[in-house]
């Protein structure tokens, strides 16, 4: 009973929050800004090297031969492909591992606007490696656009996230994600024969990556930088008060200001521990393995396989090999589509109920993916169930490995129902609510309060707040 009073009460004070925190301008254009010259580069790449991949391989053979007077070999010419094609996920990696120092030392707008300098330099290699001549420019290119991945999808989160009210967090946190498929379906459009993807324009589609990193360079000084960034690092709180003003569009901050400062106290209190150190710390268990089975089940949970059998699929349902590509665009706009949906409904069903359902649809058209696979030549009319299957589990999202043939679904689907069981028994629900708060709903779980600060005065504090103002 108490649980209910309380969740009319959350669900209250939620609709309070959602009448009270509006749109501005600034806080709309900083996100799509952030997000065009960030999220959608990374999401672009993705994509962006498979309409052109035959005549990438033959500038690689002709390149080749030219050097060495004989053709280049199959396996060599498949471990060249291989590298470019992976090598922008080892990019990626350098890039988180350096992003920490230039966050903290730049800010998140100004690493942000640096980042575009390795968008620009890997454009400028990769477009112009067809006409040198040099196909180690394309493999060095794609490394350093993988760096810029990797800085732009730790700095960009961290951006929205300390730029928006906490009744918004939710939706401007789904931006990145929107813009990534955004990126990925705007890498097949282009591709396609009748726009950039022919023999002799295919380097165009590099270069046009310089398009989003010069919109940013251009448009993001005049947005302001992170609040929170400004009190936490810089204890600049002059600044941060003009920040969030731009930011929210009004005069009286004060709320925003001490509900910042508060997280700073419990920041500046927090000592730093080895990830041994975390793992054994009772205050975050349940956190640190929610986490890891939620990241987990994200990246197993099979979106890469579905990726390699469309074509198979699409094929199967009779669909002529000129068309799949352009059949193709309907993963990415579905894709794009559910990402949309998810940002504009997330701040009323909250995070929580988004997570579970996703994963338990998936698991249910995995299953029902599977049986159509597996009598696909019982009927006309079960192909294209097959692709029906496809376009819904994208709808759903995620990604993971290959190799049991169609029963391979059936362990994605394991694993999508075991991510849902668990998220609905251990997670909280986070709409709405501080770091605090979120802490002191897994305190109960971990039986065990975490001391710095009595975060539970915090939040009584900050609730105070909300209810003066």
């Amino acid at each position: 009973m108490k649980f209910k009073e309380k969740e009319a009460a959350e669900n209250r004070d939620s609709h309070v929050a959602r009448k009270k925190a509006r749109w501005t301008c600034s806080l709309v254009g900083a996100s799509l800004v952030g997000a065009f010259g960030s999220s959608f580069l990374y999401g672009y790449n993705l994509s962006v090297v498979n309409a052109p991949a035959p005549y990438i391989k033959a500038f690689y053979n002709a390149s080749w031969q030219r050097r060495h007077g004989q053709p280049i070999g199959a396996d060599t010419l498949t471990l060249l492909w291989s590298l470019t094609v992976s090598i922008f996920a080892i990019g990626g990696l350098v890039g988180t591992f350096v992003v920490k120092g230039i966050g903290k030392f730049l800010g998140r707008k100004s690493t942000l606007l640096v980042n575009n300098g390795f968008a620009v330099a890997a454009a400028l290699l990769m477009a112009c490696a067809l006409r040198a001549g040099a196909f180690e420019m394309l493999i060095v290119g794609r490394f350093i656009m993988g760096v810029d991945g990797g800085i732009a999808l730790s700095a960009l989160p961290m951006y929205l996230s300390e730029i928006s009210p906490k009744e918004k967090r939710g939706s401007l946190g789904q931006v990145t994600a929107v813009f990534i498929c955004i990126g990925v379906l705007t890498g097949q459009l282009l591709g396609l024969p009748q726009l950039l993807g022919k023999e002799s324009t295919w380097p165009y589609l590099f270069g046009m990556i310089m398009v989003p990193a010069f919109t940013q360079l251009l448009t993001l000084p005049c947005l302001p930088e992170s609040p929170r960034y400004l009190l936490f690092e810089k204890h600049d709180e002059e600044g941060a008060v003009k920040a969030f003003q731009t930011l929210l569009g009004r005069e009286d901050v004060s709320q925003e200001v001490e509900e910042a400062l508060a997280e700073s106290r419990v920041h500046r209190n927090t000592r730093l521990v080895s990830v041994l150190e975390l793992l054994r710390c009772p205050f975050a268990r349940w956190q640190v393995v929610t986490v890891v089975i939620t990241m987990a089940c994200y990246q197993l949970c099979g979106l890469n396989a579905i990726w390699f059998y469309t074509n198979s699929i699409f094929g199967a349902a009779g669909i002529p090999a000129e068309k799949i590509p352009y059949v193709t665009l309907s993963t990415g706009g579905i894709e794009t589509l559910a990402a949309i949906f998810s940002g504009l409904v997330i701040e009323r069903l909250g995070r929580r109920p988004l997570l579970i359902g996703g994963f338990g649809l998936m698991a249910l058209f995995f299953g029902t993916l599977t049986i159509a696979l597996t009598l696909q030549d019982r009927a006309p009319w079960v192909p294209y169930l097959s692709i029906v299957c496809v376009l819904a589990v994208i709808a759903s999202f995620c990604s993971g490995p290959k190799s049991l043939d169609t029963y391979c679904f059936l362990v994605f689907a394991t694993v999508c129902v075991t991510g849902a069981v668990y998220l609905y028994l251990v997670l909280p629900e986070t709409k709405n609510r501080t770091y605090g708060e979120i802490s002191q709903a897994f305190a109960k779980r971990n039986k065990a309060y975490p001391p710095e600060e009595k975060i539970g005065s915090l939040v009584m504090d900050e609730k105070s707040n909300g209810r003066s103002g």
